[in-house]
């Protein structure tokens, strides 16, 4: 296995490229086909926070946690490992990428663990603020 300075990479064997480490899911399937998945789950994951964030409407189809519950990584130590490991699910990819990943400055990066900005999100008790315009 090699190591690069954009992620974890390996040289598969009959292939001229290197590729990205992508640790298996946990479940029996994931929610879409892989390819699908692959192309599309920055869509699936903006469409779920809209609807959840704008709507009140939460769903576990495409959830955040729902993902990093079925692709969660173990370290060493047989705890999940964080975003700030190169092993981690997302990084997997989004390293090979060189795409930033940004769900986890406020969203938790492992399965069972507190939102880092829980205390500060807005109560439900607010009513729906769809319509609510920006400054003019």
């Amino acid at each position: 296995m090699l190591s690069g300075v954009a992620g974890v990479v390996i040289a598969d064997e009959g292939r001229d490229s290197l590729l990205p480490v992508i640790p298996a899911g946990q479940g029996d399937r994931c929610v879409e086909d892989t390819g699908f998945m692959r192309r599309n789950h920055m869509e699936l994951l903006d469409h779920q926070r809209d609807e959840t964030v704008l709507k009140g409407v939460r769903t576990e189809q495409y959830s955040l946690q729902g993902c990093l519950s079925c692709h969660v990584v173990y370290g060493s130590d047989a705890v999940p490992v964080t975003v700030a490991s190169p092993g981690h699910f997302c990084r997997s990819c989004h390293d090979y990428a060189a795409v930033s990943i940004d769900c986890f400055q406020c969203h938790a990066s492992r399965p069972g663990e507190h939102d880092v900005n829980a205390d500060h999100q807005v109560s439900s008790a607010f009513p729906d603020t769809t319509d609510v315009q920006g400054p003019e």
